[in-house]
């Protein structure tokens, strides 16, 4: 999910894949997890938050984004009944008139290499655009594309019925349309929770829904303008309100409180 995408062009060259039998996974052995069992604000032992509106270095967080990200804070983060909830809501805060939460793993978790899956149930509703996704802990090659990005869950409200999986990079991202993203129909991605998942190894990245494989991203040994992911890279979940992509038709107030709930995180090496 991120910075500078231009949206058009990622719903243009996305598509939707054809869905092959689940691979044999190349890491197995459990390093990380977060099952939520514990109610109240989310373990600080694990989670950090991204808070504001991106100000003032990149305003709306590099997509026009409408929210204000609040830090430790239960109306939009908290731990509830075994389930992480992300609730983004309509209300004024902080001169923005949404707020929501963007919960990070960074320099709590941070993994080079492994399998990353989160099981969700995702909102739907013009105007939201939840995201399960990893950025670089440490920007070695640049800012934004240079280091990467990959989109392990990526959805928006108006299109309720598919799910994204997207790799960005200097070479390949959505600024000049030639982002690596595919899609999937999911019919009941907003009423039952799903298994999102990536799995990167330094040679490729799956992308899987509930163990189907439907992307793949090659290293193609050309440097890092196209392969950034020989680095360490933290998870981030949150629902952004509005933006490039999320806000594309405009945003539905009467969706709002609208609730990404967790059941799970997980992470192989």
């Amino acid at each position: 999910m991120r910075t500078f995408r231009n949206i058009a062009l990622v719903l243009f060259f996305s598509f939707v894949a054809t869905i092959t039998q689940a691979q044999k996974r190349t890491y197995t052995k459990l390093v990380w997890q977060d099952n939520f069992s514990v109610n109240g604000l989310p373990d600080s032992a694990k989670w950090g938050y991204d808070i504001g509106t991106g100000c003032p270095r990149i305003c709306g967080w590099g997509n026009n984004e409408a929210q204000y990200y609040t830090g430790a804070r239960k109306e939009n983060a908290r731990v509830e009944n075994g389930y992480l909830i992300i609730e983004a809501r309509k209300e004024k805060f902080e001169g923005a008139n949404y707020t929501s939460a963007r919960l990070v793993t960074k320099n709590k978790g941070d993994w080079k290499y492994g399998r990353l899956v989160i099981r969700a149930q995702i909102p739907t509703g013009k105007g939201l655009w939840p995201a399960g996704w990893i950025l670089p802990t440490d920007k070695v090659y640049g800012e934004w594309p240079k280091s990467g990005e990959v989109d392990i869950l990526e959805a928006v409200g108006f299109a309720p019925d598919s799910a994204f999986g997207s790799v960005h990079t200097e070479r390949y991202n959505g600024m000049i349309g030639t982002q690596r993203t595919a899609s999937l129909i999911v019919p009941n991605l907003s009423t039952q929770f799903h298994d999102y998942e990536i799995e990167w190894t330094p040679e490729k990245i799956d992308f899987y829904i509930d163990n189907k494989l439907y992307n793949t991203f090659k290293n193609e040994h050309t440097g890092s303008g196209a392969w950034p992911f020989d680095q360490s890279f933290h998870l981030i979940l949150n629902i952004a309100v509005g933006g490039n992509l999320g806000g594309k038709f405009g945003i539905n107030d009467a969706i709002f409180p609208a609730q990404m709930k967790v059941d799970w995180v997980k992470v192989f090496q």
